[in-house]
């Protein structure tokens, strides 16, 4: 069984059978030469009977078959008629009268020519039943005993079924392949069909595998030729125009040859683009105005830096007002597949539209977006941008880690954005070994968060009657609680101790409120009115905004909240940048103008290098970046295409926000 060591992985595996390969193999015999001249009785009948074989009367061959061997036990076709026998009565479903008939002929006629054959009757069966590793382990036995190529061929089929069967068509393929070898006309034809299905079924990984050890010219330009076609389904257009031209250059004579040169052709028209061409997706009109043109003057100005190179090539730059409806973005992006540009940056808004179209035609994207999960969509789809997942990674290690914060609160409101951080924030606390110990929610419409800071203290709720404290006036009876008065031993109201009245429980180090700076401008007061005090106050990129400030100063002293990029930084590189953008355009830059020119930046880059020539390479370059310097810190992309970048932490110190190291 040497060749099928390594290749029985799947034994015991039972799947549904293929029906496509479900009909028995024709078993080939050996047949005594026909002498010229009348044929005898016995002759006779032997060839009536393989006469409604062959016309596939199964039921009528068989009784012809039957009678022979009753008229001449000893006839020199009874064990032909034996074989031909059970199946007939395979090819008729009797599965148990043609194990039968095979077990006879094996247990009776030791010595027959025919034992071979109806151990592959027996093969077949058991393929049939779905008794898989039964194919495996009786197919060696038969491979050591076969007398000639086309039953050996014929058992490499039967295995080959057996794996289709159980969902491997790697192994198929390689069974197949070996039986092609055998096999004569008209098992040739039928071998290479069942080749092309089961190649069908392979993973690009899988062909490439096979590639690598089947030299046998017709299975291996089947595998070339479905390697360039799976290639071009999963949109990687340059592997599949390399396979399938590499395909016509080795069977250029082959029945697929024209099917491949129609698709490369089809995938050249579809790749061909303008290599020093980026499009660029940006809300210039509508609600979203404001953030577009900010975007795009960090683009612009990161094109400016670039095309002053003389050593380069430079850049073009095709702009699209994506609006604020999805409708735009789709017209805008089909615009820019129609102008063949090499990448896209963008959109700021509708990014999961423009990015499954982008997807779909293999070009490069980079979206400026939060969108949930806006990468999975494909590995052409790349995001920089700040996230929620990077700003609270970022909050919570550095408040565990280094303030020592052991114990979290959140306030949020009940919205999606207040929603969305409080449980990225709940988890990754629990992740890092904190503890969230009290949670409370607001309605973002209200302006007075008493009762839920109340509710995050324990000063909401009242304290039940019976666990009030007893107070007793020192002198003088009290007429209502002497005697057999009913309420005697309750204090009233108006006796309370006012050292009793209950305190803020404040069993947390820190509190994270996700929310914009005139709602934390008006919630943080609030808090030290009852009496949150001495906590760390932490918050979202949102606070860093000189309203908070403004609205707050005194109770936000020390407030901590991350951020993307801060013009105040400290870096050379940061402050260059600023004094360019400043001098520019009049004004400072902000996250969305940070973001955008590092992102042109790093695609510019790319696409300028000598060996970059295809969208792929462009791709696979932008998957290599690692700590890439720009403005908005070290960036890398992970290997779904998010960007990972180390955020800065700002803290409020008097009327200004500081770097923390």
């Amino acid at each position: 069984m040497g060749i099928m060591k390594n290749r029985l992985r799947l034994l015991g595996l039972l799947m549904l059978l293929l029906a496509v390969s479900c009909a028995p193999k024709q078993v080939v015999v050996t047949e005594p030469p026909v002498q010229p001249g009348p044929l005898r009785a016995d002759q006779q009948l032997l060839a009536d009977a393989d006469q409604l074989f062959k016309q596939e009367d199964f039921k009528a061959a068989l009784a012809k078959y039957q009678l022979y061997i009753q008229r001449y036990p000893d006839g020199a076709g009874v064990d032909l008629a034996m074989v031909r026998m059970g199946t007939a009565y395979m090819r008729l479903g009797n599965y148990e009268a043609a194990r039968q008939q095979f077990d006879r002929l094996l247990s009776d006629r030791p010595q027959s020519t025919f034992q071979t054959d109806a151990k592959i009757g027996i093969l077949n069966l058991y393929y049939l039943e779905g008794k898989y590793p039964e194919v495996i382990q009786l197919s060696s036995v038969i491979l050591e005993e076969a007398q000639t190529g086309q039953q050996v061929s014929e058992t490499y089929i039967i295995v080959g079924d057996t794996y289709l069967a159980m969902q491997s068509p790697e192994d198929a393929v390689y069974f197949y392949t070996m039986a092609a070898k055998e096999a004569g006309e008209p098992q040739a034809t039928v071998v290479a069909e069942k080749l092309k299905t089961a190649i069908g079924l392979l993973e690009p990984s899988e062909i490439e595998s096979l590639l690598g050890y089947v030299e046998e010219e017709s299975p291996r330009g089947y595998l070339m030729f479905q390697l360039g076609v799976k290639y071009a389904q999963e949109g990687r257009y340059d592997q599949a125009h390399k396979a399938l031209s590499g395909f016509l250059a080795a069977y250029p004579q082959h029945e697929l040859s024209e099917q491949a040169k129609t698709l490369r052709d089809e995938i050249s028209e579809k790749t061909f683009y303008y290599q020093s061409t980026v499009g660029c997706l940006l809300p210039l009109s509508g609600r979203y105005q404001a953030y577009g043109v900010r975007a795009l003057k960090g683009i612009e100005l990161a094109l400016s830096q670039f095309n002053s190179r003389p050593e380069l090539q430079p850049i073009h730059l095709v702009v699209k007002d994506t609006g604020s409806e999805p409708e735009r973005v789709v017209a805008a992006m089909e615009e820019l597949v129609q102008e063949k540009v090499a990448a896209i940056i963008g959109p700021l808004v509708g990014a999961e539209y423009a990015a499954s179209l982008a997807q779909e035609n293999g070009i490069p994207i980079i979206t400026i977006t939060q969108k949930e999960k806006i990468t999975e969509i494909g590995d052409n789809v790349f995001r920089n941008f700040l996230t929620p997942e990077m700003q609270v990674k970022r909050l919570v290690t550095f408040a565990v880690e280094t303030l020592a914060v052991q114990n979290f609160a959140i306030l949020y409101p009940e919205e999606k954005y207040g929603a969305t951080f409080m449980n990225l924030f709940w988890d990754e606390v629990v992740q890092t070994g904190g503890r969230v110990v009290g949670v409370e929610s607001y309605d973002p419409a209200y302006t007075d968060f008493a009762d839920s800071i109340k509710k995050l203290v324990g000063l909401y709720y009242e304290v039940p009657l019976e666990l009030e404290p007893i107070v007793r006036p020192p002198t003088q009876k009290d007429p209502l609680t002497d005697g057999d008065n009913p309420e005697r031993g309750r204090a009233s109201e108006g006796l309370r101790k006012e050292e009793d009245e209950p305190q803020a429980i404040v069993d947390f180090e820190a509190i994270f409120i996700p929310d914009a700076p005139t709602k934390a401008g008006l919630i943080v007061p609030q808090l030290a009115f009852y009496d949150v005090e001495d906590v760390y106050l932490l918050g979202t990129n949102l606070w860093h905004h000189p309203k908070l400030i403004e609205m707050a100063r005194d109770y936000v002293q020390g407030a901590i909240m991350p951020d993307g990029f801060f013009s105040g930084s400290r870096s050379v590189r940061i402050r260059n940048f600023v004094d360019v953008f400043e001098s520019t355009y009049g004004e400072k830059p902000g996250f969305i103008e940070a973001t955008t020119f590092d992102t042109a930046a790093m695609l510019f880059d790319i696409i300028s290098h000598p060996e970059v020539r295809t969208r792929t390479a462009i791709r696979e370059a932008l998957l290599a970046i690692r700590d890439y310097p720009g403005v908005t810190g070290l960036t890398t992309f992970d290997e779904t295409g998010d960007a990972l970048k180390e955020l800065s932490l700002l803290q409020i110190e008097g009327s200004q926000f500081v770097e923390l190291e």
